[in-house]
């Protein structure tokens, strides 16, 4: 009988501690992820429409508590991260890239660069961002933001040496704030250019 329930009172115990390694090991799989559910994505950009409302789902709410994050919320505006160009490459440093040339309608938007580890890109600079007041722009009210390491003309942003980069489009104000009546025609296109090694 002793026989019987040594391997019984092992198998529990051997069950209880692989159901708490896999319940611990998911989340925090998912804790150090995007939000899996609740995406909105128009070309290289993707936003999570619900994250600064009371809609939020756990996932969300769990995520923003343990990055120490605080999104926007819905009557505020709407932020989008984008870590591809606009045909699905991941953004590297030692690219060169041309933001443009449209964005939604918002009463003020920021672009904002990040490194790999998600911090600001340092520069020399001293600059990691641009906003709809300080951008220039053409005749037609059009814009382009030069992203590169080297030197560039108009807007420009300087990337660090190496790794990869991700880029937010934050819209303060807008009427697309809920995610709806956006499309492809109205946000800002990245185009790679050369890259270096």
């Amino acid at each position: 009988m002793t026989n019987r329930i040594v391997p019984t009172a092992f198998l529990v115990v051997y069950a209880l501690l692989l159901a708490l390694g896999l319940g611990l090991g998911s989340t925090y799989w998912v804790l150090k992820g995007e939000p899996p559910l609740g995406s909105l994505r128009i070309g290289p950009w993707k936003a999570w429409p619900d994250l600064g409302s009371a809609d939020a789902d756990p996932y969300m709410r769990a995520i923003l508590a343990q990055r120490g994050e605080v999104p926007l919320a819905t009557g505020e505006g709407l932020g989008f991260t984008a870590v591809t160009d606009s045909e699905g490459r991941p953004l590297d440093s030692t690219c060169t890239y041309r933001i443009g040339s449209v964005i939604p309608t918002a009463r003020l938007w920021t672009l904002t660069v990040y490194d790999q580890n998600g911090g600001l890109v340092r520069s020399e600079l001293g600059r990691a961002s641009f906003t709809s007041a300080e951008i220039l722009r053409d005749a037609q009210d059009q814009f382009t933001i030069a992203l590169s390491r080297s030197l560039q003309d108009g807007n420009w942003l300087q990337l660090p040496v190496s790794g990869k980069i991700s880029i937010m489009l934050r819209l303060y104000d807008t009427p697309g704030a809920a995610g709806t009546g956006l499309d492809e025609s109205v946000f800002p296109t990245i185009q790679r250019g050369e890259c270096g090694a």
